[in-house]
């Protein structure tokens, strides 16, 4: 007994129309086109475009089809191994042929065997192609499917104070101010487009004979990898996990081991930028000058790099405490001034 439910005649009837459309019509426009490209190159001396235009649709067709057939194999899993076989081995084929291949293994065959091989290879070319992105797609959808088990990642939620005394809300966040942020990204970019500059005119043979997208790939390897690698370790040791709590009168601010209390009445600036890669939080008072950027940091399994909006109860306690409200268009920034 199986939990599978009988398929339908309704079922049976869609079937057999998505194999015909997608399996059977392909197939055979695919072999009459390289039919008739054979043809055309039988009759003619060489390649011309029309015939070469028949063989790449012709390959195409016929890898859509195949392509499809498999999709439609139940388990599914039978499909991908032999779409993985046949594209393996179209893939080792035609290496071998632009590797030893040529006119030595035409050499000798009757006209029309030369000419049936020359077809498809040609048309292999577009076939194999298909079938590896039908492959990727498969790959690509497997992941869709298993992320799409799993919960959306929310922002860091306010949680009820020990005491009862307000709420806080905790984050991971980079103790590193705007500027230097911005010096640094400045200075990386300086260094590598210097560094790899030098490279490019070390090794301006080797550049040359390589080509332009080779040598941006091995420049990005070579340079920009490890710069960037580098870069994101020092920010990671910068990252430091925080508590921000609003109680009735006061602000609590914990950054790693530090800790900071600032009374409404004293508090001279808050920032709370919620969204975007520049999300953070700035406080400034007496004791404490924090710039905290929550978009930057890596954020808990299950979490955003993002900031929860402000309760009302915030804006209410500043605003009695002689703090002016600003918001951006979006609401996405909330900037707390004291009132001069």
């Amino acid at each position: 007994m199986t939990d599978t439910a009988p398929e339908t005649t309704a079922d049976r009837r869609i079937r057999a129309t998505v194999t015909r459309r997608f399996v059977r019509y392909p197939l055979i426009v695919g072999l009459v086109l390289l039919a008739a490209a054979i043809g055309w190159t039988l009759a003619g001396d060489d390649l011309g475009f029309f015939s070469f235009l028949l063989m790449l649709i012709g390959g195409w067709s016929l890898a859509f089809s195949f392509v499809n057939a498999t999709m439609e194999m139940r388990p599914a899993r039978n499909g991908v191994v032999l779409e993985l076989g046949v594209a393996a081995v179209l893939t080792a084929l035609m290496v071998f042929v632009i590797e030893f291949g040529g006119d030595d293994l035409l050499e000798g065959l009757p006209e029309g065997a030369r000419a049936v091989i020359v077809v498809l290879q040609i048309a292999a070319a577009p076939a194999t192609a298909w079938i590896w992105l039908g492959l990727l797609s498969r790959i690509t959808d497997l992941f869709g499917r298993r992320d799409a088990k799993r919960p959306a990642p929310t922002p860091p939620e306010w949680q009820r104070e020990d005491g009862g005394d307000g709420s806080r809300v905790e984050f991971p966040a980079l103790d590193l101010r705007m500027r230097s942020l911005t010096l640094g990204v400045v200075v990386v970019v300086v260094v590598v487009g210097l560094a790899g500059t030098a490279l490019l005119i070390a090794f301006d043979d080797a550049v040359m004979d390589m080509g332009p997208r080779i040598a941006i790939i091995v420049m990005g390897v070579v340079v920009g990898l490890p710069v960037y690698l580098l870069l994101r370790a020092t920010l990671r040791r910068r990252t430091l996990w925080c508590t921000l709590a609003f109680g009735n009168d006061e602000l609590r601010v914990r950054v790693g081991s530090s800790r900071h209390r600032i009374p409404f009445s004293e508090l001279e600036t808050l920032v709370w930028r919620m969204r975007s890669d520049y999300a953070r939080v700035e406080v400034e008072g007496p004791g404490a000058d924090l710039f905290l950027i929550v978009g930057l940091a890596k954020p808990p399994a299950g979490r955003t790099a993002e900031l929860p909006a402000l309760p009302r109860r915030v804006f209410r306690r500043l605003e009695i405490a002689g703090l002016t409200a600003e918001r951006s268009r979006r609401d996405e920034v909330v900037t707390f001034r004291r009132a001069r």
